[in-house]
């Protein structure tokens, strides 16, 4: 029997499990105790009510372990505009022996000792060079400590030409398999270890920091001063008329956010989901004409002009290179640039001659250089990413990058340039159903490893979600002329057929690994799918009579985890890809993150427009 029949077969069966459960789940529609619209709005509501768009200040203190970036930003505690040497002084606490690569990066000359044997030595003029990629940080240089069980005195002597001042230091610790705990918690830094350091002193700084000292000649590493000598605690040096003494490094005060939940932030953070949670929000008030939700898209993306010539400083002044707006600036990854920039150019699509709008088309038009000429593609234009493999093709940037470019033709004015974004959006979904779509289940895997595709990666819910969201605002914007336009809709309605054998027959949810009925049921999946194969309905791509049923039970399932107050349980959190599906049967379920308030939104309103019908 070739494919071709049994698809036919598979969609007969399909349709008559329809027509079997459409009496029944028609009555859902009668009975929903709350409209779909107003079970969203609850939520929105709650969103309106609660998030703060404001930061609480915060100091700078220092972690605990030895991992992740240490800074030493220097200028920022001692006097610029002329040469000189400096030392920073710090103590290892290590439950075993062992030889730890560690990343140095430096502006001009540094030499570094540990228990008192020189390490690293290197003279050089110019500022530190630190690489950022999509979720890491690189530093210029690599060497290897010979840490020692118990106590490792690290010393630092760094010299500055009298412009720049910073060091940098990374352990570098072994990868480990995605959902595996890294074993890196087994090196305190700590100026605690050093005699008479007391621990309200220890919890401001990981370092104690002396000098300037005079450096006129720039030959500071191989200059002797006092402190190469040993650490005496309350000893004054004299040098060029200034008192020197050990001091703590300058203890910043830095902008965070407020109420963050642990696992998964707030709702104001700089991401896709956020971000793409504020184009429900205004999509919700579109549809009921409400504009409170209108507006809640403007007061979002207007923050983040706000805050973003801050988050800056914070990022390559004071150095913080992680907080949950930090990827505002120059993160080569499409969660961070065309996904959360999805809300600025919806509204400039959407309203005319309003205040700022030179920042949203700054923003969009930064957006679109990036999008067309610095994303990492394969070589037939297809979106990939560097992570966890290099050219790692993920079915998220199927709605990263996807909508984005739809909403770029669509602003276009020129017929060619909304040509090539038409083109471009057609072509990423052929060619991220070549890659990461399994004919024999119509699911899409995670992700595809490009170096091993012959790997399998589990049917993450969610991620079938970010899929068929962007195959399903492909199909509503591009021309139904377009020469890919067929082959997409063929690709939505296999997808579909696929999807709802996956739908768990008594709750109506889907499971978070979708073959996996013993995964646990997934609220973010379950809304996106609810919402697509609901959309499909109400633009005719899909039979009314055999999926309906599908949208009314998953409609039911979802407003079991909405709460009277707008609280929406069962969301599984921020999820990176794996072939170990264990994995995916692990993650932390969370309330009200953004992961899947956003398709929740858009479910609410699809369902609504076909119960209207």
């Amino acid at each position: 029997m070739n494919k071709f029949h049994t698809r036919r077969i598979v969609r007969k069966q399909v349709f008559l499990m329809g027509c079997l459960l459409f009496s029944t789940l028609f009555a859902f529609a009668q009975d929903f105790e709350r409209q779909p619209v107003d079970a969203v709005k609850a939520v929105a509501d709650k969103t309106l009510r609660e998030v703060p768009f404001a930061f609480r200040a915060i100091l700078q203190k220092p972690g605990t372990y030895f991992r992740g970036m240490n800074t030493l930003n220097l200028e920022r505690t001692f006097p610029m505009g002329k040469p000189g040497v400096a030392y920073a002084l710090s103590v290892i606490n290590s439950e075993r022996t062992s030889t730890l690569p560690m990343e140095v990066s430096h502006s001009d000359g540094l030499k570094i000792w540990l228990n008192g044997k020189v390490v690293y030595e290197k003279q050089k003029t110019g500022p530190a060079v630190v690489r950022e990629e999509e979720r890491d940080i690189f530093l210029e240089n690599t060497i290897q400590l010979p840490i020692q069980k118990g106590r490792n005195e690290l010393l630092i002597k760094s010299e500055t030409a009298g412009t720049d001042w910073k060091v940098f230091l990374r352990p570098r610790f072994p990868k480990v398999p995605e959902g595996q705990k890294q074993d890196n918690e087994w090196m305190k830094l700590s100026i605690g270890y050093l005699p008479h350091i007391t621990e309200e002193v220890a919890e401001l700084s990981n370092w104690l920091v002396i000098g300037p000292f005079p450096n006129p000649d720039r030959a500071g590493l191989s200059t002797t001063y006092p402190p190469e000598e040993g650490f005496v605690l309350g000893r004054l040096y004299e040098f060029g008329g200034q008192e020197i003494a050990w001091q703590l490094p300058k203890v910043e005060i830095l902008a965070d956010v407020i109420d963050a939940d642990p696992l998964w932030g707030t709702l104001y953070d700089w991401n896709y989901h956020t971000a793409g949670y504020a184009w429900a929000i205004r999509n919700l008030g579109e549809f009921t004409g409400e504009q409170k939700y209108v507006d809640y898209l403007t007061t979002y993306c207007n923050f983040m002009f706000d805050i973003k010539p801050y988050i800056g400083y914070e990022k390559y002044t004071l150095h913080r290179p992680y907080s949950r707006h930090t990827h505002l600036w120059n993160t080569p990854l499409l969660d961070f640039t065309s996904a959360p920039a999805l809300p600025f150019i919806y509204r400039l699509r959407k309203d005319n001659n309003f205040d700022r709008q030179e920042e949203y088309e700054a923003l969009v038009e930064a957006t679109q250089d990036y999008l067309m000429k610095e994303q990492i593609r394969l070589p037939d234009g297809t979106f990939t990413r560097e992570t966890p493999f290099k050219y790692t093709t993920w079915v998220d940037d199927m709605f990263m990058g996807i909508p984005f470019l739809l909403q770029s033709a669509l602003l276009a004015k020129e017929p060619g340039e909304r040509q090539l974004y038409f083109d471009d959006a057609a072509n990423q979904v052929i060619g991220f159903h070549k890659r990461v779509y399994d004919p024999e289940m119509d699911l899409y895997m995670h992700a595809q490893y490009s170096e091993r595709p012959e790997v399998k990666l589990p049917y993450w819910s969610r991620a079938n979600g970010w899929g068929i969201w962007a195959t399903t605002e492909v199909l509503l914007y591009l021309p139904k002329d377009h020469l890919k336009y067929k082959d997409i809709l063929k690709i939505y309605r296999d997808h579909v057929d696929g999807l709802v054998k996956m739908q768990d027959p008594v709750s109506g949810f889907y499971h978070n690994v979708l073959n996996r009925p013993d995964s646990f049921e997934e609220t973010s999946g379950t809304a996106i799918f609810t919402m697509a194969i609901a959309r499909g309905i109400n633009q005719g791509w899909i039979k009314d009579k055999e999926y309906r049923p599908y949208v009314l039970k998953g409609w039911k399932a979802l407003d079991s985890v909405i709460g009277e107050d707008g609280t929406v349980s069962q969301i599984c959190m921020g999820t990176m890809c794996t072939e170990d599906v264990q994995y995916y049967y692990k993650r932390p379920v969370v309330k009200d993150d953004s992961h899947g308030l956003l398709g929740l939104i858009f479910a609410g309103i699809e369902v609504q427009k076909l119960l209207n019908n």
